[in-house]
């Protein structure tokens, strides 16, 4: 087991929490994937299966795939009868175009390699099949008010994030042309409690089982930077500050994207 395995493990001890699928993101996916229900999908990444389970229930065929045991374990107690799979994008154990399309939910940037993980992808994908991705940028993340609290644990976040230009390059490299750029703006109601979550609601951070959720909290800061970061996040909350921290970190960019591929 390497230790990115191992953190995500200890990340899947709080993660149905947390990481509750999002109503409009899932709609968001299911619009612009368009899946067929007689066809069969691959989510690349799934963690215990938040999204997969939604796109399960709506009788479409998908299958989980994580490095992580934990994880899996969980995401098969909530769907036994489902097919999960324990695998790397780079290392997919699925035969030759037998997948019809694939989706990855704030998961690429932790593959190792993306030249690697998209050949991979591209063997086990049907052509002309449709993959899509959900991340955030470099340029994105800058434009987060976290990095005014956690500065070296944002510099980590940000240096581990392709560039929408990389991946793009990459996918061409390997067979796949990109077809759509989406944008997204963190909405207050947001359910999956993911980094940027408390765009607007600070006060979520502030919650130790949350930041267990997030991968940046549980494996890129420090004790020293964390206590200090909350406690200064605490007192801007206190006197208002914060409002002020928050305006200067706004951006035309969206907070997310996604990135719609397809096969040649």
């Amino acid at each position: 087991m390497n230790l990115m395995t191992e953190r995500y493990d200890r990340i899947g001890e709080v993660y149905n929490g947390t990481r509750k699928a999002d109503p409009y993101l899932y709609e968001r996916m299911t619009s612009l994937l368009k899946p067929e229900r007689e066809k069969t999908y691959l989510d690349l990444g799934c963690g215990t299966g938040n999204y997969t389970a939604l796109f399960q229930s709506d009788a479409y065929r998908f299958i989980g795939m994580d490095p992580s045991e934990y994880m899996l374990n969980l995401a098969k107690e909530r769907k036994p009868k489902e097919l999960w799979l324990k695998g790397r994008a780079d290392s997919i154990p699925l035969p030759d175009e037998s997948i019809h399309g694939a989706l990855s939910t704030l998961s690429i940037h932790h593959w190792e390699d993306l030249d690697a993980s998209f050949k991979e992808l591209n063997r086990v994908l049907y052509p002309k099949s449709q993959y899509l991705i959900f991340t955030s940028s470099p340029a994105q993340m800058r434009s987060y008010w976290l990095s005014h609290y956690f500065p070296e644990m944002m510099r980590k976040a940000i240096a581990q994030m392709p560039d929408p230009e990389q991946m793009k390059e990459a996918l061409s490299r390997c067979g796949f042309d990109l077809v759509k750029r989406e944008l997204y703006v963190v909405q207050p109601d947001l359910k999956d409690q993911f980094l940027y979550v408390g765009k607007e609601r600070p006060e979520l951070y502030l919650n130790k089982e949350i930041r267990k959720g997030i991968s940046s909290f549980a494996m890129l800061t420090d004790k020293d930077e964390l206590e200090q970061g909350l406690e200064l996040l605490r007192q801007d909350m206190k006197t208002g500050t914060w409002t002020e921290v928050r305006k200067k970190y706004r951006n035309n960019e969206g907070d997310y994207l996604f990135l719609l591929i397809r096969k040649r």
